[in-house]
């Protein structure tokens, strides 16, 4: 509940004061608040969409939701963007934002090109806010299976199964000897989903781990491994030739690579030939598979690589 609060209160007065009125159980199950100009704000909760009404009600029909207007969406976008919002080019024009605590803002708009590349993403039409949340002890059931580590292994789930959650417990119990033996910990967090941020205050506790925010992933790798002596990397969402060759050379340096990437199941990655690259790197004995968007962190199957 504290972190859809959190997440609440980033957007616009009009709005965060009707979803604070949601009951407390109800806000447990929220995975992400959907922002629509001129229409009603949703909320995803695993795989079904909500609706919520001005005193807070949930109810299954948008005809007595609550109704997102066109300055709702401006003033929530400009206090995410702490009312700078040239100092967030390089985030908007990739199509969202990470904000305090890890909340990851999806934006959609009108794109500007210049050379045929986006410069950037103006006249903001919706806003869609996954709520980070940590959750202590998720990652048990799996660690249990792969400890002690003998590769790498890669994390595969369709949007909203779990797989920053999971990574995030893994990173604190790993790199705090939580049940396990410690061990020398570093995560690539580009984005600051993974630690909640920019700033240790604002941040997820990942424990003893060495957290290098901010660098594109294969950098941050060749810097945990020049100065920090892995022996585990952990790492979002990878999968582009960059990634891959970050990842080959962090195995190649001895530590074990654990990371996430986008697939709705074993197949459908398999169909891919970036994952294919990427698993092709010898960095992973291992492909971990969730299971659905309504049950978090839940493995459906690992699988030998």
């Amino acid at each position: 509940m504290k972190e859809f609060d959190n997440a609440a209160k980033m957007l616009c007065p009009e709005i965060s004061g009707v979803l604070l009125k949601i009951a407390e159980n109800k806000k447990r199950s929220i995975q992400e608040i959907r922002l629509r100009s001129g229409k009603p704000v949703a909320l995803s909760s695993g795989t079904e969409t909500l609706y919520v009404c001005g005193d807070g009600a949930i109810v299954y029909s948008p005809e007595r939701a609550f109704r997102c207007t066109r300055r709702h969406i401006y003033d929530t976008f400009r206090q995410l963007c702490d009312y700078s919002l040239y100092s967030r080019q390089d985030e908007i024009k990739n199509g969202f934002i990470t904000v305090k605590g890890g909340h990851r803002v999806g934006l959609c708009g009108t794109a500007a090109l210049k050379d045929g590349q986006i410069s950037a993403v103006t006249d903001i039409t919706s806003l869609n806010v996954r709520i980070s949340r940590r959750l202590y002890g998720i990652s048990e059931p799996l660690l249990s299976k792969m400890l002690p580590l003998t590769g790498g292994f890669l994390i595969v789930g369709a949007p909203s199964t779990g797989k920053t959650t999971l990574l995030r417990d893994i990173a604190f119990r790993i790199s705090g000897g939580v049940n396990c033996r410690a061990m020398r910990t570093s995560v690539i967090d580009e984005r600051g989903e993974i630690s909640g941020g920019f700033s240790e205050e604002s941040g997820h506790d990942l424990g003893l781990s060495d957290v290098l925010r901010g660098y594109p992933k294969s950098e941050g790798i060749m810097q945990a491994i020049r100065s920090l002596s892995p022996q585990v990397i952990i790492c979002d969402e990878v999968g582009n030739a960059d990634d891959c060759r970050g990842i080959a050379e962090g195995a190649n340096a001895g530590a074990y690579m654990i990371g996430t990437i986008h697939a709705p199941s074993w197949d459908d990655l398999m169909k891919r030939r970036q994952a294919k690259e990427l698993l092709g790197t010898g960095a992973f004995s291992h492909a971990v598979i969730l299971s659905s968007s309504d049950k978090p962190g839940e493995v459906r199957e690992i699988r030998e690589v």
